[in-house]
């Protein structure tokens, strides 16, 4: 056996977790309790009688080709200007809807964006960078390796993961003296976590659940410091996008040079344990729709200056007017689905035809359909998610969100262009049908 993408990806993400979780144990906590969690949702779910839930510049260009080795490609451009953070990202994902559920693991990775930043800070943070090389000699050949000859062998799969690994290792000693480390952290605090460390440490891993606010509820019940609300859309019997919640980020131990270039203890706030609930993979249409909604909740919820119990309240409000039914969701293009011939369906009859709608195969039974799932990020959600992990305020919040995107300048940078990711779900969705069209024997089917 030699180089199996999907294989290795799994390798990897499970090595990744270990190793995270030997480094922030409450992690490891927080795993186990969502694995609880499911084990009672889907208990709960049985004796309801309900269908069973189905059970997640060099540097940038260098990881862009580092995530390819396990078949992931950049989808999507996140803006976290508008969040008021100094980035923007995309995430590393699978893009078949065959090699996601095989192994779906994903990640969100962001880039500073030096041109947001103050002169002085700007400066401090590129004499920082410029101290570190973070791939090792040997990643590098494994890289050049599977580009050259399209694959590895089994014993070049786990050197992969033992030095990719290293990629992502925490380190306690800081390439900054503290006085730098507190003017970065003035400017904002992640600003301080992506630029004073000798790596591009993780700052958190997402476990996958299928009952989110109960594990809002397991985590406060165990005394977890829990955020106070979960980030994205409300609770609903149809789940769209993305919901998301996290255990606050602990104080850590960390080192910092001085004078004498000599090591002195301090502390890092930066680490945090997140969970998620994947929903619906929404069409532009039905994008619109959230954005719109979302944008007025978050409006309401300023003008009333709300707490998140009051927020929560608003936002299951507006949210009415977003169709809670699968088959609204469908007829009015607010999903996307993978359609398939129903069992035992009749189809003799379309054999021949040039042409058949879409809603009159669904009407008859004679396609079955069922929603694709989100495999992508929010970029206002996850602002949600670092704003509850940040001990101060940023003192260049305003000028960051009044900056405008970068999308060719991201992607100079990594070195390829950034997939949409309407176009990947369209894709899967148009793939199915394809399937049912050569499956019915008709020309055409019109949606």
């Amino acid at each position: 056996m030699t180089w199996d993408q999907d294989s290795l990806r799994a390798r990897f993400c499970h090595a990744l977790s270990e190793m995270y979780k030997a480094e922030v144990p409450l992690y490891g906590d927080l795993v186990d309790l969502v694995w609880k969690a499911d084990a009672a949702a889907l208990q709960t779910s049985q004796q309801l009688g309900d269908a069973a839930i189905d059970p997640d510049e060099r540097e940038l260009s260098t990881i862009r080709r580092m995530f390819a080795v396990m078949g992931m490609a950049p989808v999507g451009y996140y803006d976290l200007s508008m969040a008021g953070f100094p980035m923007h990202a995309t995430a590393f994902r699978p893009r078949t809807r065959e090699a996601l559920a095989r192994h779906p693991f994903r990640v969100f990775t962001t880039v500073l964006r030096m041109e947001l930043l103050t002169e002085r800070t700007r400066a401090l943070a590129r004499r920082a960078l410029a101290q570190r090389d973070i791939f090792s000699p040997r990643l590098m050949e494994l890289l050049d390796l599977a580009e050259r000859e399209g694959m590895l062998s089994v014993e070049e799969c786990d050197e992969f993961i033992v030095e990719g690994l290293e990629t992502f290792r925490w380190h306690s000693r800081a390439t900054v003296t503290l006085e730098e480390y507190q003017i970065l952290k003035a400017e904002h605090p992640l600003i301080a976590d992506i630029v004073s460390f000798p790596s591009c440490h993780i700052n958190h891993l997402t476990p996958r659940t299928i009952d989110i606010d109960r594990v809002q509820r397991m985590m406060w019940e165990r005394g977890m410091p829990a955020k106070e609300r979960i980030e994205g859309p409300p609770r609903r019997a149809n789940p769209v996008l993305l919901r998301q919640t996290s255990f606050k980020a602990l104080e850590e131990t960390v080192y910092f040079r001085d004078a004498r270039n000599e090591y002195v203890k301090g502390s890092h706030t930066a680490r945090f344990g997140e969970v998620e609930q994947r929903g619906y993979a929404l069409t532009r249409k039905g994008r619109q729709l959230y954005d719109q909604i979302l944008a007025r909740v978050n409006r309401e919820a300023t003008e009333q200056s709300a707490g998140s119990v009051e927020y929560e309240t608003i936002l299951k409000k507006r949210f009415e007017e977003f169709p809670d039914d699968l088959a609204q969701l469908q007829a009015q293009k607010l999903a996307f689905f993978s359609y398939r011939v129903a069992p035992h369906a009749s189809t003799r009859a379309y054999q021949g035809m040039k042409v058949v709608s879409l809603s009159q195969l669904l009407k008859a039974n004679v396609l079955d359909y069922e929603p694709i799932t989100y495999e992508d990020f929010l970029p206002l959600s996850a602002g949600g998610i670092f704003n509850s992990n940040l001990a101060e305020t940023s003192q260049s919040r305003q000028l960051i969100m009044e900056a405008d995107t970068d999308l060719d300048g991201f992607q100079r940078m990594l070195g390829a262009p950034v997939r949409d990711e309407f176009y990947l779900y369209e894709q899967i969705q148009q793939e199915s049908l394809e399937s049912c069209r050569q499956q019915l024997g008709v020309g055409s089917i019109e949606d």
